[in-house]
This record gives C-alpha cells, structure tokens and sequence, in this order.
C-alpha cells in the first residue's frame, strides 16, 4: 500500500488491557528514556502493580507525540545482540504533551497530586546551568524568559512552577528524578531549581528544600538513534508499521539513591534496579569510564572518517587507545563496592564492539562544551594533581577542539551541534596555528575553569600539534 494514501493499514495499535492511572510525568521523552526508564516503569508495574503510567512531556518538538499518538502512545523496543535481535512492545506512556503548544496543560499534568515522580532526561544543557559551576545561569534566555512569565519554557521552570502550583494547593511535592548523565546528578538538579526558585519566590525555595527529594541516579544503556532503515525492516520483519520504535543494546544499569517523597516509587527493586544509599562511585565510575572514553572515540573516531563506535572499536589502533584511556581513567575512580573496574572496562570494550549496535560518532559527539567537563576534564583535573601523565585524555581534548573548527581531516565541513559552537567556531577561526586554537578555547570559562586551563596549555597543545599534523588515526 502506498505511504501517500495516509497511515499503512497494519500500523502497530494498542492491545485493549486496562490502563493504568499516571504516576509519573516525564520531561524530555527521547530515545533514551522510552528504552530505558519507561521500559523498568512497566516492568515494575507488571510485578507489582502500581498506577504508574507515564505522561511524556516533549520540551521541544512535536515529532514524538504524532508519531506515537496513532499507535495509541505504543511503541516496540528492539534489543540489538551481535547474535540477533528481539522485540518488545511498551504501553506504559498514556499520553505525550508538547511544551510549546500548551505549558499550561504540562503544568497541570505535573499539579495533579496523583502525579509522584517528575523525571527528566533533558541532556547537560537542558539544565540552564553553568558546567564550569553547576549553578544556574540566570542569564539563560530560556530562563529569563522563566523568571518574566509563569508559563515556563525551560526544564526548571517547569520543575519550579508546578512545585508552586502544588504548594498552593496543599499538595505534597512531587519527586524529582533526573536520568540525565552528571555527576551528582540529583545535587545538580536540586541546586538548580532552588537557585530559580529563590529567584521568583524565596518562601518557595524553602519549601522545595525542605519538603522535596532529588535522589540522584546513574543510567546505562547505549541507544542509537532510530533511523528510517531502522523502521522499514522493523515493519518486515514484524508485520506492523511502528513510527517511534526504539534500539538499544542488551545491557542495562539503574543505580537510584532510595530518598523519595513519603517513600512512594515503583518497585524498580523487583526488576533490577540497585537502590542505593549514595549514587557517587557509580556515577563517577560510569561517567569517567564509559562516558569519558565514548566522547574521546566519537571526536578522534569522527575525524578518522568512522560513522559508528563498532566501526571505531574494529580499528585496532582505536582499541589500543580506549584501554590507553582506561588506563589513565582508573586510578581517578574509586570503584563501587564490590566491582573490579578492569572487569568493568572490558565489558564496555565489548559493549562497543558489538556490530549491531550503530551509534554514532557524531551523535556522540554532541554537546561537547557541555559534556567535557564531566566526561573527561574531572578526571584530568585529578591526574594533573597527582602528577600522573594523561596522554590519551589531552587527545580528546585536543580531538574536541579540532572537531568545534568545523572541518575535518579532509576538508569537509561538521555539522557541529552545540550550544557554544557559534561561538568555539569562530575562536577556532579567528587563531591560525594549533597552538593559537589551543589558547583561545582553553579560556572558554564555562567548560575549562581557568586554574585547570593553566595547567592543560602544555599538555593539549603538544597533542593538537600532532594531531593536527599527524591526523587522528596517526596520533594513536
């Protein structure tokens, strides 16, 4: 049958079991979260029961909702194997608003205290806050637009006025669970939202401080995004039309600090997930480990001209190098009770060598000025002080400021995305040598603190020059 004529006769549709009442509302439905949280948050029901179905909050687009509103909100969730995949079919969202359109309605979704969890997967820069700092930058259009209008735009506004909204009612808060990869990610969080509340309403900060939780996580499970090739042979191989399936690798990891409102959750612990007094050493593992050394593959991977990780990974130069990374990463973790961190980093380099899993290097590398600061210069920051040599780390460092130049090793121009690269770019520009591009993004405040900056100069730029001169696989 022929697309043009309207939705294929055999589009995927909702199976008729009960629904289950909302319990949660989720701020930032991407890829990730549908094959990860949603996927636990069904489990959890199926095992224990529980009204905790989802409303997905979509901050920007409205290509999400239309996919999944045919389907009745359904969709599958294919695991990718190197030996094969299977497929699942997920019906535990119940609606999908869009921001934009209508804040009003997310507001009152988030309000309604049936609602016990708000969760976030919003990326490092859906925060609004300063990396270099991890408090909130007030001078964030989004948030300034926030601070002008109850109807909010930005992810802590919507945090900050529903928890407003539910004050005034005599509603308990609800709890605040981010999924979004920072260290002390629930921290970070509380910290941001407190920073704008105390902005609109001081009474109001004291009453989020004392009376919300913000548990903190850690999130593992590698997700591609979902391709138009990807959606064809699902619909051959399964039968049905799926608009907004999701794939994801087997492997997956949820590490919740147990501190929520009045104790009320999901039974996550029935399905799998650790629930833990502290998060740090996980997140920090995890962060450090496979965080670090996945942007250091996507940036010196991307400009050797590989589209993926696998295609990376199969690269023997590139497999020296992540356990070169490993090598330096380790002795800047503590490792979580009861984990060797050597078994750790060879089940990631098995992770991303798995062929079926295509996540690629440019995705990856999305956001750097965001992710950097985390994934990698933490780490470097503890080695310099030790005075343990990073090599590999100034590489992909070096790598990052190569790829924000916007050209790669041939000459061709890199769609850079992120939320600095106007800015980067014309630094980059604006220095003629390696060593000149060096400089000047060094004293990019908001990712490199100024005392860190000071210390890399050496080190980075000794690694630009090669690379630049050299090439990427070279510089291995």
């Amino acid at each position: 049958m022929s697309m043009e004529a309207g939705l294929p006769a055999n589009r995927l549709t909702r199976s008729t079991t009960p629904r289950p009442g909302v319990g949660i509302v989720h701020l930032g439905l991407g890829a990730f979260y549908r094959a990860f949280g949603a996927v636990y948050v069904a489990e959890a029901m199926a095992h224990s029961g529980g009204d905790w179905g989802i409303i997905g909050v979509s901050l920007q687009s409205p290509t999400t909702r239309d996919a999944l509103a045919p389907q009745g909100w359904a969709y599958t969730s294919v695991t990718l194997a190197p030996n094969g995949q299977k497929t699942a079919l997920t019906e535990v969202l119940q609606d999908v608003l869009v921001a934009p359109e209508n804040p009003a309605a997310v507001l009152a979704a988030m309000a309604d205290p049936a609602v016990k969890i708000v969760s976030l997967t919003v990326t490092e820069k859906g925060y609004c806050h300063n990396p270099a700092t991890g408090r909130l930058n007030p001078d964030h259009p989004d948030v300034q637009h926030d601070l002008a209008t109850p109807l909010p735009r930005s992810a802590p506004g919507f945090l900050v006025r529903a928890l407003a909204l539910r004050r005034a009612a005599g509603a308990d808060p609800f709890t605040i669970l981010t999924c979004d990869n920072l260290p002390e990610n629930g921290k970070l969080v509380r910290g941001v939202v407190l920073d704008l509340a105390r902005l609109i309403d001081p009474s109001l900060a004291d009453w989020i401080a004392a009376h919300a939780r913000f548990p903190a996580t850690m999130v593992d499970r590698i997700t591609p995004a979902t391709t138009p090739e990807n959606i064809a042979q699902l619909a051959a191989q399964t039968g049905r039309h799926d608009a907004a399936p999701v794939l994801h690798e087997p492997f997956r990891q949820w590490v919740i600090e147990d501190d929520f409102v009045n104790n009320t959750r999901p039974d996550f612990a029935a399905v799998g997930v650790q629930m833990v007094g502290d998060v740090t050493a996980y997140e920090h593992m995890k962060l450090r480990m496979l965080n670090g050394t996945h942007s250091a593959l996507a940036y010196l991977g991307y400009l050797a001209g590989h589209e993926t990780i696998a295609d990376t990974m199969a690269n023997s130069a590139f497999a020296a190098y992540a356990d070169q990374l490993w090598s330096e990463i380790i002795p800047a973790v503590t490792a979580p009770a009861g984990v060797d961190l050597h078994v750790y980093a060879a089940a990631l380099k098995a992770r991303y060598a798995n062929p079926a899993i295509r996540h690629r290097t440019w995705q990856i590398a999305m956001d750097g000025s965001q992710k950097l600061p985390q994934r990698i210069l933490g780490t470097l920051s503890e080695n310099l002080a030790a005075g343990r040599p990073s090599p590999g780390l100034c590489l992909a460092v070096a790598a990052w400021m190569r790829y924000v130049g916007g050209v790669d090793e041939a000459g061709n121009p890199i769609e850079v995305k992120d939320p600095l690269a106007t800015r980067l770019r014309a630094l980059s520009d604006a220095a003629r040598t390696p060593a000149e591009k060096i400089a000047s993004l060094l004293a990019v405040a908001e990712v490199f603190p100024p005392a860190l900056a000071a210390k890399l100069g050496d080190p980075v730029t000794q690694a630009a020059e090669k690379l630049w001169s050299l090439g990427a696989q070279a510089s291995l």
